[in-house]
């Protein structure tokens, strides 16, 4: 399961989303601004607390704006 936390407005979070989509990849979609469950939720993966979008989980390994290069890497695992 791939979960994906972001923004609408955000470019990088619209990139995530295109580099899934083109892929064929289920993933979810949590808007962090739009709904504060899925901000909560985020906001408890970090010691800071802070919203820090785009995150992307995928089986529980956390990337934090990853590279082409990491996020392939961790979805090529799936």
């Amino acid at each position: 399961m791939i979960k994906l936390f972001g923004a609408q407005r955000c470019h990088k979070t619209q990139y995530y989303q295109t580099f899934l989509e083109t892929r064929n990849l289920d993933y979810a979609f949590l808007d962090v601004e739009k709904n504060e469950e899925n901000a909560k939720e985020l906001r408890n993966l970090y010691e800071n607390r802070k919203l820090n979008f785009p995150t992307i989980i995928i089986n529980n390994k956390r990337l934090r704006n990853p590279s082409d290069k990491e996020f392939n890497k961790w979805i090529e695992k799936l």
